[in-house]
């Protein structure tokens, strides 16, 4: 028996990008585990992650060519060839892309994080023919641009530091379900004597094991931040040397904390002035002692209309207190800016040869599929490749995006694992690697590491790697670059510049070798100042908002949906709903693992018991969730981890595996954020009624 051990990356969207340890036995993968030797990985894995021979080896993979034999939506498909696959695409793409390119358009984003399966071959496909561009915004660009606008680059402190900590705020996530390892730093913190404090509408796993758990109203965020200024300024709690010499803007940014009052903070953000005051202090003096502190600021603060301004007012807190100054202070949101991945020679938008296609955004894409030609929008959309996302389960406003799907005279192609809901629409379904079965390298977004990901069996059935999908139809386009031939080891070691002074090491052999790099970084990046800003400062006030159209100061955007914001639709629709990511499930990846999803259990909706008794719902009860945009069903758990006023959906489920075919995006909205033109799903109003057929049938109530 031959026995090998194979060093991979994990692809998923998680902060934590496990260095992976693959045992093959015979060419067959037999254990999937954790490097122990990887810093941050530390040889452990999440409970999804180290059931990943099950995914990869489940009797429900996509293996061969699928043509579409059944209406769109119901799934049939019968089996062809790759030359009759690639052939139709062909022919169907060819006379669109001669006669407006921009009629076509990818649909992805991070089913794979991979540089090389990610958006290499593939963009460098969409760029040759002139495709549309697809802004991938349904995740972390509202964030993004507000930490940008603050701090200059989405850099902060490395996950490595935490544990030295003395305070902890974990503002908007939940890292026991989401970013396993940094909680692990925060558990050493906390066994050292640190205070972990939870800033968070619902009572997640990991509020719950924090010393404090504040919960906002969602959306609210930006609001809080801004009280905490107003407390730190007025009771003098703050740094006057790190900000004479490394911010811009103080006076003006005092001013307008200056109208933060706790009482006004309290009473917008559903909390206590008390709170508000507290934890000013307690952030503030920790800091005066000259001991670290810290925010971890996840995802879930930026999907309210006011997300991007949120993350931007959060961001000044560590600078105002000089947190910076420690390895161990400051904040994360990303550190997926200190890569320097050479994304223009991955991608090569050089090929587009001074074209400027549209951009249609990912989060919109139920009312663009749905969009006749027109001057203002172009070209109706008549093509659409999927590749590393569900759009019929992750997009919002799901109703639409069904719809959009549903176009018989709209040609789809889905390359997928497994059949997915976004699959069973397909024209033509193409088989797709999993990370055991090819090659890519990876950044990160919560750690300094550069990782590569090895081959650690042959793909299974007919399944290719994206990369060499998007070869074969760039060949039957016609299409004969020397770019398309590149294999995917050549791809990799493209991946980041070795002539940036962070990686100027980078060796694509030797990182396959070892499996993962740390990037060339300082332990404290900003410790003297040096903010990638236009100023080189931490900017309270920006002047490039100001020439962007926003308000150059941090300020407070309320949620286009909630009581106080629109008390019209409020009388209607009266709870907030928001719907972070289930423990065993992340994105729409692994809800079909048998394991997990018996784990989950069913769609559930967490109702506070102020909210359940006057609406006669009882805990195990079915309930109804709807608003104007549509409805889902799901099974009440009556509990206060929901504050009054809030429901959660924890998700995200595949509609096609729910007992009503929905799920929680049938009642999001298609809206944008203030800022990086990212999706709102957490600034939902929604009624709640008991379902008319409860647990035990098989159906319930549209």
């Amino acid at each position: 028996m031959s026995i090998t051990q194979v060093r991979a990356a994990c692809p998923h969207d998680c902060p934590d990008t496990c260095a992976l340890l693959v045992t093959v036995e015979d060419g067959v993968a037999t254990e999937v585990r954790g490097d122990p030797e990887h810093p941050t990985t530390a040889g452990v894995l999440c409970t999804k992650v180290s059931r990943y021979v099950e995914r990869t080896y489940s009797p429900d993979r996509v293996l061969y060519p699928m043509r579409r034999v059944g209406k769109k939506g119901e799934g049939r498909f019968e089996r062809i060839s790759w030359d009759q696959a690639l052939d139709e695409i062909a022919a169907r793409l060819k006379p669109i892309a001669e006669r407006d390119p921009e009629a076509i358009l990818p649909y992805s984003y991070c089913g794979t994080m991979g540089l090389v399966q990610g958006e290499a071959m593939s963009m460098r496909f969409f760029n040759k023919i002139g495709a549309s561009l697809l802004d991938r915004t349904i995740c972390a660009t509202a964030g993004f641009t507000g930490y940008k606008y603050t701090v200059g680059a989405s850099i902060g402190t490395d996950m490595e530091q935490f544990q030295d900590a003395k305070l902890i705020i974990i503002w908007g996530g939940n890292p026991i379900a989401s970013n396993l390892h940094f909680w692990m730093r925060a558990q050493e913190a906390k066994r050292r004597g640190a205070k972990l404090i939870a800033i968070d509408p619902y009572r997640s796993l990991t509020a719950e094991k924090c010393h404090q758990h504040i919960a906002l109203l969602p959306g609210t965020d930006a609001a809080f931040a801004l009280g905490l200024m107003h407390v730190l300024i007025e009771e003098n709690l703050i740094d006057h040397d790190y900000i004479a010499r490394h911010t811009l803007g103080f006076e003006e940014l005092k001013e307008r904390a200056a109208e933060w009052t706790p009482e006004r903070t309290a009473e917008t953000c559903g909390v206590t002035a008390a709170e508000v005051v507290d934890l000013a202090r307690l952030y503030g003096n920790t800091a005066l002692r000259g001991e670290p502190v810290a925010i971890r600021c996840n995802y879930g603060v930026q999907r309210a209309r006011g997300g991007g301004m949120a993350v931007r007012n959060m961001s000044c807190l560590p600078a105002l207190v000089g947190a910076w100054r420690h390895a161990a202070g400051g904040i994360q949101l990303s550190t997926s800016g200190s890569f320097p991945a050479n994304k223009a020679k991955l991608q090569r938008p050089d090929l587009l040869a001074g074209r400027n296609p549209r951009t249609i955004n990912m989060t919109t894409i139920g009312d663009d599929l749905l969009k006749p030609a027109s001057a203002e929008f172009g070209p109706q959309v008549e093509a659409v490749i999927v590749y590393n996302a569900n759009p019929l389960a992750i997009a919002p406003d799901s109703a639409k995006v069904q719809q959009g799907f549903e176009r018989e005279d709209l040609f789809t192609v889905v390359l997928e694992q497994f059949q997915t809901d976004s699959a069973d629409y397909a024209d033509i379904l193409l088989p797709a690697t999993t990370q055991l079965e090819h090659v890519d390298a990876h950044l990160a977004y919560g750690h300094l590491y550069m990782m590569a990901n090895n081959a650690a069996i042959a793909p299974m059935g007919e399944a290719k790697p994206n990369s060499e999908i998007f070869r074969l139809l760039a060949a039957r386009m016609g299409l004969t670059d020397p770019c398309f031939l590149e294999s995917d080891d050549e791809l990799a070691a493209q991946a980041f510049d070795k002539t940036h002074t962070r990686a100027i090491h980078f060796d694509w052999e030797s990182l396959k070798q070892k499996g993962w790099q740390k990037l060339n970084m300082p332990d404290a990046p900003f410790a003297e100042g040096g903010f990638p800003t236009p100023s080189g400062k931490c900017e309270f006030y920006s002047a490039t908002m100001a020439n962007d159209g926003l308000d150059p100061l941090p300020t407070y955007i309320p949620p286009y949906e909630s009581v106080a914001s629109n008390p019209a639709l409020a009388k209607k629709y009266p709870l907030a709903m928001i719907s972070p990511p289930a423990r065993n499930f992340l994105n729409s990846t692994f809800v079909n693992v048998q394991s997990l999803r018996a784990t989950e259990g069913e769609p559930h909706l967490d109702i506070h018991p102020n909210d359940a008794a006057p609406r006669g719902l009882k805990h195990g009860d079915m309930a109804r969730i709807f608003n104007d945009r549509g409805s889902f069903v799901a099974k009440a758990r009556v509990t206060e981890k929901a504050r009054p006023g809030l429901v959660v959906g924890l998700s995200i489920w595949w509609k096609k595996l729910s007992k009503d075919g929905k799920n929680a995006n049938e009642v999001t909205s298609q809206r944008l954020t203030d800022m990086g033109r990212a999706p709102t799903f957490y600034d939902t109003l929604v009624q709640v009624e008991k379902a008319a057929l409860q647990p035990g049938h098989e159906e319930t109530t549209p």
